[in-house]
């Protein structure tokens, strides 16, 4: 006989497994299928993100600059050090505990909560009365015959996304890599490429720069994190550069090959620069980081009437519910941004309406952040957005090179960028560089869910000193230019 659950979550990434949990906390009863296996073969929670994503390549890039920092930046503060030399695999090792330590802890909240996970492939079958049939596969429905089946009054779809690769680019995870092999390197390459110049593009780039790799990315729009305020790009061009990343805009990929035998093996990549002139690149090995796809396929959406959109997405309402009553999807197999938070956010959001609530989601109010060294953050509408749609807008601008706190930290590099509506002064957006964007950002985040306006978040008392100043500060300058220490 089927196992019988109130609700059943596919996907234990940040989205399903918070979905998971706060549908038990509302007193259902829930179960989680999750397939993901760690590198030792082990049956694991937390997804993409957690594994592969989020978690592992935060522990790298903080790994890095403390590398980088003992090398170049601690001479500052009266700091000598003579040599400083990387263990990679010992900062890979730390990288794996990490992951490791949070996987254990979603599995004791899963039990906290009585939640059943069910270790394998979920697939639909069909509808039952008032129930959904979903099977379990121990692999996936290649395996033949059903390892278990459930049945559920609700469902929530949670498999998230995976790499997109181009298409004649072979990723053989050694070589050439996506994200999972990025996270993997044995050692530090002396020269590497990157295709894509996007969030993961430019973190990994960060990371492998800092241990010595020469790092040439290639970038098929002419335009820098064309998705950001221009003055965020301006500034993050102006500071990746000076770095030491070396980018290239407007690069057409025609060819990538590996050549050569043993450690004689390279990535060849044939291109064209935006004149439509001829340029190779050789490199030890390559990350193609162009972006993500939706997990969807291999669900037997059609067995319940569930079709996806062209790019494979599943269509929902703002309350992320799909055309069937009862099943919802959320996170990154459907619109929006690929974040992690996101997906928790509508977890949440779909586990409270099924508990009768009225929750929301302003997607105005939800952060991006790119954690490079400076980091980038920002949250609702770019000037260019404003300007195209006709608003009247104002903005405030503060640098962190005026701010006491981030002199005593050397991080004075960026600034805080807030733009508000003409009339009414309410923030539209807010978009920051600085070494502490992603922490920052909140504030901002805060002040928008709320309609607050510059004058609101000028008249907050901010510690002094602290990084939080130049907030409150580029606040007053889109106030009537009222910025007092600048």
């Amino acid at each position: 006989m089927s196992q019988q659950f109130d609700v059943l979550v596919i996907g234990a990434g940040p989205g399903g497994y918070i979905a998971a949990i706060r549908a038990a906390q509302l007193g259902f009863k829930v179960a989680c299928i999750e397939r993901w296996r760690n590198p030792k073969g082990d049956r694991v929670l937390g997804g993409t993100c957690l594994n592969v994503g989020c978690i592992p390549s935060k522990a790298l890039l903080a790994s890095s600059e403390h590398f980088e920092s003992v090398q170049s930046h601690l001479d500052v503060h009266g700091i000598s050090v003579k040599s400083a030399s990387m263990d990679v695999s010992k900062m890979l090792g730390r990288k794996d505990q990490i992951v490791g330590k949070m996987t254990k802890g979603i599995e004791y909240l899963f039990k906290k909560n009585k939640i059943t996970w069910l270790k394998g492939h979920g697939k639909f079958v069909g509808r039952q009365a008032d129930r959904f049939a979903v099977d379990v596969f121990e692999n996936g429905p290649e395996d033949g015959d059903a390892k278990d089946r459930v049945e559920a009054t609700k469902v929530i779809i949670a498999t998230g996304s995976k790499a997109r690769h181009l298409a004649g680019i072979q990723v053989d995870q050694e070589y050439i890599c996506d994200n999972e092999g990025a996270l993997q390197f044995d050692t530090v390459p002396k020269r590497l490429g990157i295709i894509g110049s996007g969030v993961i593009g430019l973190e990994l780039g960060s990371v492998w720069r800092r241990l010595g790799a020469e790092v040439t990315i290639l970038e098929a729009l002419p335009d820098f994190l064309a998705a950001a305020d221009q003055a965020v790009a301006k500034e993050a061009w102006k500071l990746f550069t000076k770095q030491g990343l070396s980018i290239q805009l407007g690069a057409k990929v025609d060819s990538v090959a590996i050549e050569g035998k043993g450690k004689a093996k390279q990535v060849v990549m044939h291109y064209s620069d935006p004149k439509g002139e001829a340029k190779t690149l050789e490199v030890d090995r390559l990350i193609v980081s162009v972006g993500r796809q939706p997990l969807t396929e291999g669900l037997g959406l059609e067995a319940v009437g569930i079709e996806t959109d062209q790019r494979g997405f599943i269509p929902v309402d703002a309350h992320c519910a799909t055309s069937v009553e009862g099943i919802y999807a959320i996170g990154d197999v459907v619109r929006g941004p690929m974040l992690a938070h996101k997906a928790e956010d509508e977890g949440v959001m779909v586990a409270e309406i099924m508990a009768g609530q009225k929750p929301h989601i302003d997607y105005q109010c939800i952060p991006w952040v790119i954690y490079t060294s400076p980091e980038i953050a920002w949250v609702g509408r770019t000037e260019q957005e404003l300007q195209k749609e006709g608003r009247a807008f104002k903005t405030g601008q503060f640098p962190f090179a005026a701010n006491g706190r981030a002199l005593g930290m050397d991080a004075a590099d960026g600034f805080v960028k807030m733009i508000c509506d003409k009339d009414t002064d309410e923030i539209l957006g807010v978009h920051i560089v600085a070494a502490a964007a992603s922490d920052l950002i909140a504030e901002a985040a805060l002040a928008m869910e709320f309609k607050a306006s510059a004058e609101d978040v000028a008249r907050v008392c901010h510690p002094h000193p602290s990084l939080s100043e130049v907030m409150r500060e580029a606040a007053l300058a889109a106030t009537e230019n009222r910025a007092l220490n600048l």
